[in-house]
């Protein structure tokens, strides 16, 4: 229940700052595709997977917000999940000037919840917004990964060592035979670390989504940049931090408003 409520206690401020948002994109994603079980009792087992993604960035007073929201369905559970970032810029608080391939330097404040096995971590760290010709944007983040859930005791995963992560997020808009494209995502480092049971450790995992979206909105008669569809490749190493990699493809369908 605690991290229920630290997600409830994240949407008021996420409101109050898109009310006085200098810009907004707030997106609904469908996402259906074959997805790895790594806690299955047989190993490299796929299951149908839908996930529905509420996800939102903005900008405002002293930096930005992004945060996303995960309901993913199976035949056998469903779960919830969260991540936020908010980032305090140097640009917006103390009037900062950069140059050439840095646009900007900040500060981020991450927290990331899993209310059905009661995880929550922080991830506090530097994000670097980066130039790079053609990318809507490009960024980067170096954070620690402290870990604040109550672990085993609490009912939920076994407690785990704090670590760090590192990030790297994009966008890259393509034209092609009069269509608008775009290619977008993350890719994620997240380094080893122990758990409260002695002998078992949670390896390093390299996550990537990539997402390629096609501006579908003119050809259903809506405002372009609206409706997208596509699909979303998914490769992770380690996913979870077993021993288990997974390469899935999953069609995916956005409504942005």
């Amino acid at each position: 229940m605690r991290l229920i409520h630290t997600l409830w206690g994240v949407l008021p401020f996420v409101t109050c700052s898109a009310a006085a948002a200098t810009w907004s994109e707030t997106e609904i994603h469908l996402q259906r595709g074959q997805l790895n079980q790594p806690y299955a009792i047989n190993t490299n087992t796929t299951i149908d997977t839908t996930v529905i993604t509420l996800q939102h960035a903005s900008g405002w007073e002293y930096g930005s917000n992004f945060f996303f929201i995960d309901y993913a369905r199976t035949k056998d559970e469903d779960t919830l999940y969260g991540e936020w970032y908010p980032f305090f810029s140097s640009q917006q608080l103390f009037d900062a000037h950069y140059h050439g391939v840095v646009s900007d330097i900040g500060l981020v404040m991450g927290v990331n919840a899993g209310p059905d096995v009661e995880v929550l971590k922080y991830l506090p760290g530097l994000q670097v917004n980066w130039n790079v010709p053609g990318f809507s944007f490009f960024n980067t983040l170096v954070t620690a990964y402290i870990d604040d859930s109550r672990g085993i005791e609490g009912g939920g995963a076994p407690k785990e060592a704090n670590s760090m992560m590192v990030d790297v997020a994009w966008r890259y808009p393509l034209a092609l035979y009069e269509q608008q494209f775009y290619i977008e995502g993350h890719a994620e480092y997240i380094a080893s670390r122990t758990t409260e049971i002695p002998g078992v450790e949670v390896k390093d995992w390299l996550l990537t989504q990539v997402q390629l979206r096609w501006d579908a909105a003119n050809l259903l008669g809506a405002p372009k940049e609206t409706l997208f569809i596509g699909m979303e490749y998914q490769y992770w190493n380690n996913k979870l931090g077993t021993n288990e990699d997974e390469s899935a493809v999953q069609l995916l369908a956005v409504w942005r408003f």
